[in-house]
């Protein structure tokens, strides 16, 4: 099944504006019934069962833009065929075209068992695409002049220890400061903790990998590490810097660290795949370790009005983008493919995409921006492992297709 609503942003929501009306006329749709994916309603029944189908409420389809409506439609099989095949209990996704959301879409189900639609309003855990968002912080103050990305570490944090060299910011930025990644199954900390110093004590005593500069080697503890950097150059709490200069200015009204002793609102329940392939509750896990490295809950709406805030200055000023966008090179030259917090490409057109996934316990994510389409495409499930990454590269297409064909 699935739950839409009207792809027009409310009014003053700041950064996107609602889709034009073409000739002052928007196609309104009729009621639409869908049933959850094939594969999930096999997987919820043991051996020898097959579970009730769900229930299949009516909704008023929103009210689409001509221009789009092929492109939707594509999408929308996109959607379906990748939940079937994967058994994914919930999807959203959301696509941005110039500053303007011309598709917002929930699929599937938010509680299982509650049977609870996923909505645009549902809040999904993105993962590592919390470091893009981290490194907008970044961005804010070096813009101010609050951080040089080429000081020690230790000039922002000096409770860290120092190591056989000495790492940057913009190395750590980068994953190739040599500092490592989970271990074992760190990512599934249950254990809270009350401040982003505590966190570090994780992987502060660790020996480097490498010298930094030599090897490129992913690390979200490394973006712990920024969280501290972001407290040491602004004075203030992490999590308070990232609501009050990040996502208020920008409108990321759901948006927020994933909290566990909290109520938040339309927070989705979180999924994986049992041993024997049923789709099971996911692990109990406390973020509170990693909120700079994948520690965030948001919405796809929430994911492209963020990325379109990096489309054009404003935000952040144009140099700090290009800067952001281009890849950082090891010593020997070679490109990493990685700049400040995204992942940079030139696509097989020619077109320059930057983009990052996320992968957490109970949730997956993939966020693409295009800059030279003015294309932002952004799409979560709440099943671990799941495969959005490859469902949001298919609706970037699909889109960057039809705006080839308008």
């Amino acid at each position: 099944m699935c739950h839409r609503r009207r792809t027009a942003y409310a009014r003053g929501r700041p950064g996107l504006r609602s889709p034009r009306r073409l000739g002052g006329v928007l196609l309104l749709l009729g009621l639409t019934v869908a049933a959850a994916p094939a594969n999930l309603r096999a997987a919820q029944g043991g051996a020898g069962e097959r579970a009730a189908p769900p229930p299949r409420p009516a909704l008023v389809e929103p009210a689409v833009s001509a221009a789009y409506r092929d492109a939707i439609e594509a999408a929308r099989e996109a959607v379906r065929r990748t939940m079937d095949e994967a058994g994914i209990p919930g999807v959203s996704v959301a696509v941005g075209v110039n500053g303007e959301i011309v598709w917002s879409e929930g699929f599937g189900w938010a509680d299982l068992e509650q049977r609870v639609p996923v909505t645009p309003l549902t809040r999904f855990r993105v993962g590592s695409v919390s470091k893009p968002m981290t490194a907008a912080a970044l961005g804010l103050l070096v813009d101010e002049g609050a951080l040089d990305l080429d000081a020690p570490v230790q000039r922002y944090v000096p409770g860290f220890p120092e190591k056989r060299w000495p790492i940057t910011t913009r190395q750590v930025a980068g994953h190739i400061a040599g500092i490592r990644h989970y271990r074992g199954t760190e990512m599934l900390s249950s254990r809270h903790y009350g401040s982003v110093e505590a966190g570090l004590e994780i992987f502060a005593a660790d020996t480097l990998l490498f010298e930094p500069g030599t090897r490129y080697s992913y690390s979200s503890y490394g973006w712990n590490l920024i969280s501290a950097v972001v407290e040491g150059a602004s004075g203030r709490p992490f999590l308070e810097f990232m609501d009050e200069r990040v996502f208020a200015p920008l409108g990321l009204r759901h948006t927020t660290a994933d909290q566990v002793w909290l109520i938040v609102p339309h927070r989705t329940r979180f999924y994986a795949r049992g041993p024997t392939g049923r789709i099971v509750n996911a692990p109990f896990v406390d973020n509170s370790y990693k909120w700079a490295g994948g520690g965030f809950l948001s919405t796809p709406e929430d994911l492209v009005r963020f990325g379109t805030a990096h489309l054009r200055p404003g935000f952040l000023r144009q140099e700090t983008l290009d800067e952001w966008f281009t890849s950082q090179r090891l010593n020997d030259g070679t490109e990493t493919g990685y700049g400040i917090g995204w992942r940079t490409t030139i696509d097989e057109r020619g077109e320059r995409v930057v983009s990052h996934s996320g992968g957490s316990v109970g949730g997956t994510t993939m966020l693409i921006v295009n800059r030279d389409r003015g294309l932002v495409v952004a799409a979560v499930g709440n099943l671990s492992s799941g495969p959005i990454p490859a469902l949001g590269r298919r609706i970037h297409e699909i889109f960057r297709d039809h705006l080839d064909g308008r």
